[in-house]
């Protein structure tokens, strides 16, 4: 029995009328769906930042990063250029500057060159190791030297510390021409970097500039220490001013890794200054000078405005990336290096041609709320107080948890925030650079006390107005610093530190401890 032939279905079937207009319903239906919901997140996207923009601007504040940008100032103005800087700047070999001495041979063979926690003890400071300075000198004299072959020594004492003084600084003055014009340079009326701001691209300007700032600090905390053993009080002084200047040539920058350096590199120079008053080293005239720079210093202040400046920063990417494409830069997209990459990569390229023009909107929204968060009831910008306990716990591991998924940090329209905002421990690095220019405002109106009456005195108090023109508070809480003096003549000075607490001056395990202890200013005995 033969099986009966399988009649092909008539196009007039398929293609009926009444079948036809069905799909065509369909279709304009779903089209109708997608346009609705394209119409919609647009119109909620553009109100939302709006609404949000009106109520910024209407503060006073701009959103625009053209706005931050500093205005162009003469050559001969400006510190920033002089010919080494301009140099430096420019380079992108950061690690072949200052070739010409031994300190750039030995820095990465003294722990405390790269390490602030080698240079404390316990939550207290402790003195430049001189003696592994001089005996890192005498080996590269003598060769190279060996691949894991490092200099430490507790030989910390001012004779020690005095008798190697001379070799150390021999082993930098082949450089020496190059700090003497910085120093001429640093008191002009400006100090802005030589930068050709590129809006379509301004992340990579200073990068490289600012991580080779911390070089040159180092540089300069090794001789002004060596100066101080040595003696040398005025050419001491003059390092430490030259530190301070090359860490305020960021300050006009409007990118927050300018400010993270710069509160890496203050805390560089007041070694130094440590040591100085440890010793009971430099006059009255000499202190005034460095108390009056210190008390000037607004860690919190800039902070607030830095904040604004990468917030507007973070604008123009989001702006950038609608204009330009969701891989205009693959590399902060994908770091990895996989065979699956490329086609992730296309993937992630065609949906971002289909993002709803207003969830770009809900990008620049959620970044700026993102980047104002942490701070929002923690700080108090203009009186430089800062409540750690308001700090929401949250905030960095929310952030976390969308890094770890593209689709999620999508969907929740955080996509850039997750990308580009890594602020950290800001606010606490900002709270501790503040503390350690309040306390060595305090401590050089101490000692300025101590030169003129033989002793350290019973109160803070006693310092106003006559050795210090105001007392800085504590930046936790806004209280005064806790102080006392010793039964050695000596003194402890403390911040209640980040736990809110006053734990009697006894620090936690290292000096800024963000879990226990008080934040210390003392000598050893």
């Amino acid at each position: 029995m033969n099986p009966r032939p399988v009649e092909p279905v008539p196009a007039s079937r398929l293609f009926g009328g009444c079948r036809l207009r069905r799909s065509l319903v369909c279709l304009a239906a779903l089209a109708a769906l997608v346009g609705a919901f394209y119409a919609e997140e647009d119109w909620r996207g553009r109100r939302d930042w709006n609404q949000y923009r009106q109520a910024t601007e209407a503060r006073g504040e701009s959103l625009d990063l053209r706005f931050y940008i500093p205005k162009p100032v003469p050559d001969d103005q400006n510190f920033c250029a002089t010919p080494f800087l301009k140099a430096f700047f420019q380079t992108k070999l950061r690690g072949l500057i200052l070739t010409n001495d031994l300190w750039s041979r030995a820095n990465a063979r003294i722990p405390a060159t790269y390490s602030q926690k080698a240079r404390e003890d316990r939550g207290h400071r402790r003195f430049t190791d001189l003696v592994g300075w001089q005996q890192a000198f005498a080996a590269l004299q003598n060769g190279p030297l060996k691949g894991s072959q490092e200099f430490e020594t507790t030989n910390t004492g001012l004779a020690e510390r005095a008798a190697a003084a001379p070799a150390v600084l021999e082993g930098m003055e082949p450089d020496a021409a190059v700090f003497a014009e910085l120093r001429a340079a640093s008191t002009r009326t400006y100090s802005l970097c030589p930068v050709a701001y590129d809006l379509e691209n301004p992340w990579p300007i200073l990068w490289q500039y600012v991580s080779g700032m911390k070089y040159l600090c180092q540089r300069l905390d090794l001789e002004a220490c060596a100066e101080l053993a040595a003696g040398q009080t005025d050419q001491a002084l003059a390092d430490v001013k030259l530190s301070i200047a090359l860490t305020d040539s960021l300050k006009s920058e409007p990118f927050l890794i300018s400010y993270l350096v710069r509160v890496a590199c203050f805390p560089i120079a007041i070694q130094a200054v440590w040591e100085g008053l440890a010793e009971h080293r430099g006059t009255d005239a000499q202190l005034q000078e460095l108390q009056v720079r210190f008390l000037s210093c607004d860690f919190l202040g800039d902070l607030d405005q830095t904040l604004k400046e990468e917030r507007a920063a973070g604008v123009l990417w989001c702006d950038r990336i609608k204009k330009q494409g969701v891989l205009l830069d693959e590399d902060m997209w994908f770091r990895d290096s996989t065979s699956a990459a490329p086609r992730r990569k296309d993937v992630f390229k065609w949906f971002g041609w289909l993002i709803p023009a207003g969830w770009y909107d809900q990008e620049k929204l959620n970044y700026c709320r993102q980047l104002e968060e942490p701070s929002e009831g923690v700080v108090d910008f203009g009186a430089k107080n800062v409540s750690p306990h308001n700090s929401p716990s949250d905030a960095a591991a929310s952030l976390d948890q969308l890094r770890s998924s593209v689709l999620k940090a999508t969907l929740h329209h955080r996509l850039i925030a997750a990308r580009l905002l890594y602020l950290g421990p800001v606010l606490a690095k900002a709270a501790i650079t503040q503390t350690i220019a309040n306390q060595a405002a305090l401590a050089c109106a101490l000692e300025r006390y101590r030169l003129a009456n033989g002793q350290f005195p019973e109160t803070l108090e006693a310092l106003a107005p006559q050795f210090i023109s105001r007392l800085p508070n504590d930046v936790i809480g806004g209280q005064p610093y806790k102080y006392r003096r010793t039964g050695d003549g000596q003194f402890v000075l403390y911040s209640v530190g980040w736990n809110e607490k006053d734990d009697g001056g006894v620090p936690g395990t290292t000096l800024f401890d963000q879990t226990q202890g008080d934040w210390v200013w003392d000598y050893p005995e």
